[in-house]
């Protein structure tokens, strides 16, 4: 009974059983296709009317809704009182929701008072004045100083609510709000609202509250100013030929690259909001009318999901939305890139971008595409090819290089040369540890000034990676604790993790090297193909959105000339066959229109030009 246990305890540790009706993306073969032939002929435009059919909401009626100060001493079951120090999220939301805006002036400044702890909190600025130049109508404005642009608030809100304002004869009083956001506010952004939930959401934006007096409602205007960074260059993802624009920590600047960069007017950008106690803006970007609207959907439904107080990097989103968080291999594509992101776009897939993170999401993704770069497709073919071929050969270095170093001297000296076998053991002669020990300090020792690097300021980082591993290992050889044919194994290994082009999955085989060199130091080359069956196991049964990993090879399907080695672009007729596209066809299949001429004039003469197929 405990080996049975100890058994379903480790097949559920590696391997992943996929909970029913979990995903809402499935992929859809060729032969799926073809049996849906009545839903495959449905038009593009009828699906998304189909998809983006809103579904009737329950209305919420204010009627009941009384204006109510905050913390009123009545014990009335009607009064909504804000209490500051409860401990649930939604009750301080639900009671921000209920409270609206009061006529009485006083009552609205006392609320505000009392929800940002004034006059304790210090950014939070009240300024009263008063309008309209033949009576006496108070009003105040909100705002968050360092957020704001004061310029925007002294110019385009209080020079017209003080200066340019008309009689109040012109108006009445339940027509002021009205009368101010058509006649007098400069502001190209300008809402109403009458919810004390809706302006604090505002306001925390960078957003100018305008208050008045007898107003049972409170105009918002956007006068956002932050400082912000401005649009860099990649730090991770560099390229010599390509664009070298990066995304920034700014929500409006991303989504504006990408807008530079698909001018197209299918281009949807949906935005959401994530966070109790911290309202985070999140973008989801698609191409309507080419994307998958399952997959749009099944997006969106994992984003609205989400029930936490504070999400504020991608990172987080990406831990949240991922469908195996506990496989080491990442299921979500991180990017800097304005480019890449909009070629992936323009393949199908959705692009999520969180405000305050310089990186966005690409969802579904698969291992090939983790594996590539954008310079891959501005190089020719041949020079992309010969880079993806070192890719691919500096990740099985990166991997097994260790392993099979401490399996060839431990258990399979019979596998190298005599002189080579020879001159280890003369070098391994002195050296009181074990192989794998030897290995392991090594590897620890690489990885701990590789982490140093990162973490220590810039100038002395490089200091540190490059006198701190040659005076280690120069001293550890004299030493005699490790040999030196041990130092080039790890040197060579290092080089070849950094050689791998995605962050995330970098760390993946980083992870996976000690587990070969432990699989090697036990059961030599068996423990090693073992490994190698476990984790191609693992990856087989994993999911990016319902997407496999492996596509399109595991499970086979239909693709193009881009999977290890890759083909000329105008080879790449069709998308690929796993997104299951609106529009599977990318380019006609002779996309060089020049090479036309040339075909019918040797056509006539019977021979048989190049061709784009």
């Amino acid at each position: 009974m405990a080996g049975d246990k100890m058994w379903k305890k480790a097949v559920n540790l590696l391997t992943f059983r996929e909970i029913k009706k979990r995903e809402g993306f499935i992929l859809y073969g060729v032969d799926d296709r073809t049996e849906n032939k009545k839903e495959a002929t449905e038009t593009a435009t009828d699906q998304r009317k189909r998809i983006h059919k809103k579904k009737p909401e329950k209305s919420h009626s204010n009627s009941n809704k009384k204006p109510n100060g905050i913390n009123k001493e009545s014990k009335n079951d009607q009064d909504i009182t804000v209490n500051k120090n409860t401990t649930g999220n939604k009750e301080e939301n639900n009671g921000l929701k209920n409270l609206l805006v009061d006529r009485d002036l006083a009552v609205n400044k006392a609320n505000l008072e009392k929800i940002y702890s004034l006059p304790k909190n210090k950014d939070i600025v009240i300024r009263e004045f008063m309008i309209f130049s033949d009576s006496s109508t108070k009003a105040f404005v909100l705002f968050i100083d360092g957020i704001c642009d004061r310029k925007t608030i002294n110019e385009n809100v209080l020079k017209p609510l003080m200066l340019l304002t008309g009689r109040s004869k012109e108006v009445h009083n339940a027509n002021i709000i009205e009368y101010i956001k058509e006649r007098i506010i400069y502001g190209n952004q300008v809402d109403i609202h009458n919810t004390y939930e809706d302006v604090i959401e505002k306001v925390n934006y960078g957003g100018t509250a305008v208050f008045v007096d007898k107003c049972s409602a409170c105009l918002v205007v956007e006068t956002k100013g932050w400082d912000r960074r401005p649009i860099g260059r990649p730090e991770t993802e560099q390229v010599i030929r390509g664009p070298h624009e990066a995304f920034n920590e700014t929500l409006r600047s991303n989504t504006a690259l990408l807008r530079k960069a698909i001018r197209n007017e299918n281009m949807i950008t949906e935005m959401f909001k994530i966070g109790v106690r911290n309202r985070t803006d999140i973008a989801v970007m698609y191409l309507e009318g080419l994307v998958n609207p399952s997959l749009v959907e099944e997006v969106k439904r994992r984003i609205n999901s989400i029930d936490t107080d504070y999400v504020g990097e991608s990172g987080i989103l990406e831990q949240f939305i991922e469908d195996h968080p506990f496989m080491a291999v990442p299921q979500v594509l991180v990017t800097e890139r304005p480019d890449r992101a909009a070629s992936f776009i323009l393949d199908g897939k959705v692009v999520i971008i969180i405000d305050g993170s310089p990186n966005a999401l690409i969802v579904p993704t698969t291992f090939f595409a983790l594996m590539h770069t954008p310079e891959d497709y501005y190089l020719r073919a041949p020079y992309a090819n010969f880079v993806r071929l070192l890719r691919v050969t500096a990740i099985f270095i990166a991997i097994m290089t260790p392993g099979l170093y401490v399996a060839v001297t431990t258990f399979h000296q019979e596998m190298i040369p005599t002189d080579l076998i020879l001159a280890i053991s003369a070098a391994r002669e002195t050296v009181p540890f074990p192989t794998i020990v030897e290995v392991f300090m090594m590897e620890f020792a690489f990885e701990m000034i590789r982490e140093a690097g990162v973490r220590v300021p810039g100038v002395i980082g490089n200091t540190i990676g490059i006198v701190g591993a040659l005076i280690l290992g120069q001293a550890a050889v004299s030493a005699g604790i490790v040999s030196p044919i041990l130092i080039i194994v790890v040197a060579v290994t290092g080089l070849a993790s950094f050689a791998i082009p995605n962050y995330s999955i970098s760390f993946a085989f980083r992870g996976v090297r000690f587990i070969f060199t432990a699989l090697a130091a036990t059961f030599g080359f068996f423990g090693i193909t073992a490994g190698l069956y476990i984790l191609l196991t693992m990856m087989t049964s994993m999911k990016s959105f319902g997407v496999p990993l492996l596509s399109p090879i595991g499970p086979r399907t239909k693709a193009g000339p881009d999977i290890v080695l890759r083909g000329p672009l105008w080879s790449m007729e069709e998308r690929p066959d796993f997104l299951d596209t609106l529009d599977r066809k990318r380019q006609p299949k002779i996309s060089r229109g020049w090479v036309k001429p040339l075909m019918g004039k040797f056509a006539e003469s019977g021979d048989k030009p190049e061709q784009d197929s």
